[in-house]
């Protein structure tokens, strides 16, 4: 019989689907007696290459209000070819001999739409940047299909769209940088619409009219050396920048342009926007600082005490962008490479809501900036992107359950349904959502309610089940519907409570409560968000923990919930809720992060790895403890933003006295070999590249370890460690001991 690790495991490889609890509380009264609600985290389109896809339409329920496909948890009575709806119940008379099982990909009949690439250029960058990046286009044209439909945009005081259909002269429109204009206007000034409809400014044409798709957006393959070439002519932003003054860049004019020239002519159509910005928007709508150098981008202290002028004008300026191009299916990507913030904090919102790409970097001449880059496009074992656009997913429930919201890059289709929630968890009061932009990791976290009553139970035996059907346009420009149908036991939490506490699964609810965090943190103060999950992590551990009352020492938790505490011990320290040490633009790049990657990337950034190295045998993984910095020890911290190695006090002198350089020392250079060589295979395939840090003991970038590990030992209680069990940090935080002594204090008490 497998254990719960092995089902939890078996069902994410399968389906794609992590939930936090795999055991089902039959009714409303002992669900919310769980503390953490009956949740999942769900991976749309994992990778199955065991699973290709099928070409036909899925069978749908007759009823109406219903529309559940056709899946295994149905009862299918194949001599009278009828089959009984597992959601609703309903019988119904049409059945074809499907190909039928829990996760299945399905290609519908219908005109293929194309892939849409469109280049928004900032041109107010140091000539070394503007040349590097300028090479990195110029790479991503050789990387596109020939059939991809691409256009360029560049921008500085003004903005330029530029024309690739014409031979031999460059052509493009100008427009102010400083003037809003609504998206009919910029429409008819890049001629978009058609003067012969009725109506005085007549209408948007046609998404396949090929007269608007070949001024501005053109197949590659047709362009492929125009926009090489104009590519490599393009020059600096031609207006001079006085000294103590910033560039005028009018970020804010060139992204309502893009959006606009996308809804003029591929509306509901996914379509990428790709910006790359080189610092602030300084001038016109959305403008983020000032052009005087005095004047310093904002910081959490102006936010704070209310002192960022132009903070909530511009982002609710990029918010309404964001969700004119989310409605339309189109994706905003942002690359922002600068030694100062350049604005992500107002503009997080556009790649939040449409799935884009954000990449943050010092600079666009850094590998860091052009292996991220060129990542967006790898390829599948089927020499296929690993990106879909314009995905929706809906999702059905059985009549004991409704969805309270969805958590991830994801907007609201508000789309009514019988199995919604009154109880809004994340973006709520729909069963649909939006999702412009895909990867095999991308993942989204849906909540869920138990609304079954306490008086009413369900049979023994029985099973609820939830449908994702998730439809998107594969990157081969077909349209396909991926459909997962997953169900869990219902269980009476009176008499079985210890069945339910097994099938915990505390990885998954760590991330789950985590992403709630970081969303209330968008709305919240950070202290108050501390206290809510504190209350909660109070709260499960008094429900599940094994006690004396007012014995702390007497506190156990069981093995499906000891690890639950640590998780929410260095979720506390992070930078998704600890906006000390990091600026505005860092946190909502870490937070955006965050909230779209997969379980186990996800866990890397709440608590990360540590790995040490010694002459003693392999890299072996230890504690994320102070504990574990010694001298003879090399240590490789994964965080996935950054890849730390570490060389300890000796192994430092070692290398500073060239011993690697020596024959007989040839163990040595092998031992400090080996974490780069371990560190190389992570930044080859993680997306975004992490940056690399090659630290010692006393070292300035040292910091970045010292800041994630538990301080078990500080300059405060040095004093009572023996000598050589680890480094020191100096620091005023609790450790990880401390944390879990008040955490069985406070569950143990009569009081609370």
């Amino acid at each position: 019989m497998a254990t719960y690790q092995e089902f939890i495991q078996q069902n994410e490889d399968r389906d794609g689907v992590r939930f936090s609890w795999n055991l089902w509380p039959s009714s409303r009264l002992e669900a919310t007696r769980l503390v953490v609600p009956v949740s999942c985290l769900f991976t749309p389109l994992k990778e199955r290459p065991d699973l290709p896809p099928v070409q036909y339409e899925p069978v749908l329920c007759s009823r109406a209000n219903c529309k559940a496909v056709l899946n295994p948890l149905c009862q299918v009575d194949y001599r009278a070819k009828i089959w009984a709806c597992n959601f609703c119940f309903q019988r119904n008379p049409t059945y074809n001999n499907s190909h039928i099982c829990r996760r299945t990909t399905y290609i519908p009949r219908g005109p293929p739409n194309p892939l849409i690439f469109l280049y928004v250029v900032d041109t107010c960058l140091e000539e070394e940047d503007l040349q590097a990046l300028k090479e990195s286009l110029q790479m991503s044209l050789s990387l596109l299909p020939p059939n991809a439909l691409v256009g360029l945009i560049t921008f500085g005081r003004m903005v330029q769209v530029h024309e690739l259909s014409c031979e031999g002269i460059a052509k493009s429109y100008v427009f102010r940088g400083t003037k809003e204009l609504s998206s009919k206007q910029i429409q008819e000034m890049l001629g978009l619409t058609n003067p012969s409809a009725s109506g005085p400014q007549g209408r948007p044409a046609a998404p396949q009219d090929p007269a608007v798709t070949c001024r501005f957006l053109q197949p590659v393959h047709k362009v492929d050396m125009n926009l090489t070439d104009l590519l490599g002519e393009l020059q600096r932003d031609p207006w001079p920048v006085p000294q103590g003054k910033r560039p005028l860049r009018s970020t804010g004019i060139a992204l309502s342009i893009a959006v606009g020239l996308l809804e003029g002519t591929f509306p509901n159509t996914g379509a990428r926007v790709m910006m790359f910005m080189g610092g602030p928007p300084t001038q016109g709508p959305g403008m983020v600082v000032g052009d005087e150098l005095k004047t310093p981008i904002r910081s959490w202290h102006d936010i704070t005490k209310d002192n960022a002028r132009h903070l909530k004008k511009a982002t609710k300026y990029y918010d309404a962008l964001a969700n004119r191009a989310a409605v339309n299916g189109h994706s905003i990507d942002i690359y922002a490479c600068a030694l100062d913030q350049t604005g992500l904090l107002e503009m997080k919102c556009l790649s939040n809501l449409t799935g884009g790409h954000i990449a943050m970097g010092d600079s666009f001449n850094t590998s860091l900036f052009k292996q991220t880059f060129q990542r967006v496009f790898s390829k599948d074992h089927n020499g296929e992107f690993r990106m879909a656009f314009g995905g929706t997913l809906e999702v059905s429930t059985s009549r004991e359950l409704k969805v309270s919201g969805a958590i991830g890059p994801c907007v609201s289709l508000n789309a009514k349904g019988p199995c919604i929630s009154e109880n809004e968890v994340g973006v709520g009061g729909t069963t649909q959502w939006k999702i412009c932009s895909l990867s095999p990791s991308t993942t989204l976290v849906l909540y869920f309610e138990v609304v079954n009553q306490h008086n009413a139970p369900i049979p023994q035996g029985g099973r609820g089940a939830v449908q994702f059907v998730t439809q998107y346009q594969h990157s081969n420009t077909q349209r396909r519907i991926r459909v997962t149908t997953v169900a869990r036991n219902w269980a009476d939490a009176q008499s079985q409570i210890q069945h339910i506490e097994s099938s915990f699964d505390q990885e998954a609810s760590a991330v789950i409560m985590a992403r709630l965090g970081v969303f209330r943190a968008e709305s919240e103060e950070g202290p108050d968000v501390l206290r809510w999950l504190d209350r909660q992590l109070i709260r499960l551990c008094q429900k599940f923990g094994q006690f004396n009352k007012d014995d702390p020492t007497s506190f156990k938790l069981s093995e499906s919930l000891s690890l639950y505490p640590q998780f929410m011990f260095h979720l506390r320290r992070s930078p998704f809720l600890q906006v000390f040490n990091n600026s505005p633009d860092e946190c909502s790049y870490y937070r955006h992060h965050f909230v779209c990657q997969n379980l186990t990337q996800s866990l890397i950034m709440i608590q990360p790895i540590l790995y040490s190295y010694s002459f003693h045998g392999p890299p072996e993984p230890v504690l994320l403890d102070s504990g574990s910095i010694l001298p003879d020890r090399i240590l490789l911290m994964d965080t996935f933003f950054q890849l730390v190695i570490y060389h300890g006090e000796t192994i430092a002198q070692w290398r500073k006295a060239g011993y690697q350089e020596q024959p007989e020392y040839e163990n040595f250079k092998h031992l400090l070999v080996a974490p780069v060589d371990d560190a190389q295979e992570i930044l080859q395939t993680r997306f975004p590249m992490p940056r690399y840090i090659d630290t010692e003991h006393g070292g300035s970038q040292a910091r970045f370890l010292l800041s994630k590990v538990n301080p078990s030992q500080t300059h405060n209680n040095l004093y009572s460690w023996g000598q050589e069990t680890g480094a020191p940090i100096l620091t005023d935080d609790v450790s990880l001991q401390v944390f879990m002594d008040h955490l069985k204090k406070l569950a143990v008490s009569s009081a609370t």
